[in-house]
């Protein structure tokens, strides 16, 4: 008799069925593992797989994680390079890929991820047919765009991180200017995750006050305050953080966990994350952009019509034709 049998006496033999919640992060990078432990933190799985093609860099990061079990509720990390790790995930997150260099442009990125996609997509959907896509490698309009082709996926199950840390960092610096919590500021950043993204002014709001009804200028070049100065630093927060660390990985983490408890617990919240925007806003092309979307267990179920300007329309649509002019070359 074992120590284990002397110890503990079995009263129902469990038939091992797979997980109810299992998510799944492909790409072990410092953003992978920044939205893995962000999920982690949240207990949002029961079990989380890793993928990426650097076995040792694999294991390390499994085993590092596996030996925080005990301050953690996911009773199963596990890893592979092998795909079948990955079996009945019910939320895919991907962020294997290039990743930008100092003063890079993330659309630069464009057909080395493309061709790493192509390997990764039809292994995700082999093994987990019913999963949400949550792409986040860069430029992630495009590869959002890239995965619903490879997947075969409905345009509802292929969603796309996209401004959802661009309006997160949006509304820090807002707060901070306000001297009140983000989550009192509202305000949305849409279009590309990148440099041509879109402030909406006309939304912005404290608790329900339009800024722009009591501070007409808000945002534009007659703004003696310079709030456009904002959206600016957006623009431009992913650039000075990798001049100064390298790469980004907290905030975006961070910010893919909150989507993922968004669809795991059905909250059914708003969020502006990349979809399908043909036929919205006057764009033709089949493109995705970010606009502010329900999302929840089955993935986007509606998407919010948004009051834009003339102005901001032009430039969601601007935003449109620069990823379908590199679309429309890609080669897949």
């Amino acid at each position: 008799m074992s120590l284990k049998e002397k110890l503990i006496e079995s009263v129902h033999k469990e038939d091992q069925p797979h997980a109810h919640n299992k998510i799944t992060v492909v790409g072990v990078g410092a953003v992978g593992m920044a939205c893995a432990i962000s999920i982690l933190m949240k207990d949002l799985a029961d079990e989380l797989a890793l993928v990426d093609v650097i076995e040792d860099k694999l294991k390390g990061e499994m085993l590092d994680l596996q030996h925080g079990s005990l301050f953690l509720r996911t009773p199963k990390i596990v890893s592979s390079k092998d795909y079948a790790v990955t079996a009945h995930s019910k939320l895919v997150i991907i962020t294997a890929g290039a990743r930008q260099q100092e003063g890079e442009s993330r659309l630069n990125l464009v057909q080395r991820n493309v061709n790493i996609f192509k390997f990764i997509i039809p292994n995700v959907v082999k093994y987990s047919p019913d999963c949400k896509l949550l792409v986040v490698s860069n430029p992630v309009d495009i590869l959002t765009y890239v995965a619903w082709k490879i997947s075969g996926f409905p345009k509802h199950r292929v969603i796309g991180s996209g401004c959802n840390l661009d309006s997160a960092r949006f509304r820090h610096l807002m707060a901070e200017r306000l001297h009140i919590h983000p989550l009192s500021c509202h305000g949305w950043i849409v279009g590309e995750h990148g440099d041509s993204s879109v402030p909406v002014w006309s939304g912005v709001n404290v608790a329900g006050v339009a800024l722009r009804t009591i501070y007409p200028e808000l945002g534009t070049d007659k703004d003696k305050e310079n709030w456009k100065e904002v959206h600016k630093q957006v623009v431009d927060s992913a650039y000075e953080v990798i001049k100064l660390k390298g790469y980004t990985s907290w905030a975006i983490g961070l910010s893919v966990a909150d989507l993922a408890e968004t669809i795991m617990k059905n909250l059914r919240r708003v969020h502006p994350i990349s979809t399908m925007v043909k036929g919205m806003h006057g764009v033709k092309d089949d493109v995705f952009l970010s606009v502010p979307c329900v999302l929840g267990y089955s993935g986007i179920t509606d998407v919010v019509k948004m009051t834009l300007t003339s102005e901001e329309e032009d430039k969601l649509r601007k935003s449109a034709d620069t990823l379908w002019g590199i679309q429309k070359e890609l080669q897949f």
